[in-house]
């Protein structure tokens, strides 16, 4: 008897803890190529994603060319490989050129 009540008790007690989340917000300016290449602050394809919307959204363009996402994923990481002191947005500048 004891033990069920102590399990029903562990289950409830488990089931009314709401989980913690912590909020991050970031500056996009501020991210070297260093934290984008290895992945510190956010994973490089949710960067290269959001990078994406980030510029499509400032020409009025809603097509998403998943290729061409891809291709300049791969290009930024490649110049921020071999330039970690660079923000991230002065490469996608040097890289893709500033329309992008």
């Amino acid at each position: 008897m004891f033990f069920r009540l102590a399990a029903s008790a562990i289950v409830l007690v488990s089931f009314s803890i709401a989980p913690v989340q912590a909020q991050m917000t970031l500056d996009v300016t501020k991210i070297t190529c260093e934290q984008y290449y290895l992945g510190k602050v956010v994973h490089p394809n949710s960067a290269a994603i959001w990078l994406s919307g980030f510029y499509n959204g400032k020409r009025n363009n809603t097509v998403l060319d998943v290729e061409r996402v891809k291709a300049s994923a791969y290009k930024l990481r490649g110049y921020c490989r071999d330039n970690f002191q660079a923000t991230m947005m002065e490469a996608i500048e040097k890289v893709l050129g500033p329309s992008q």
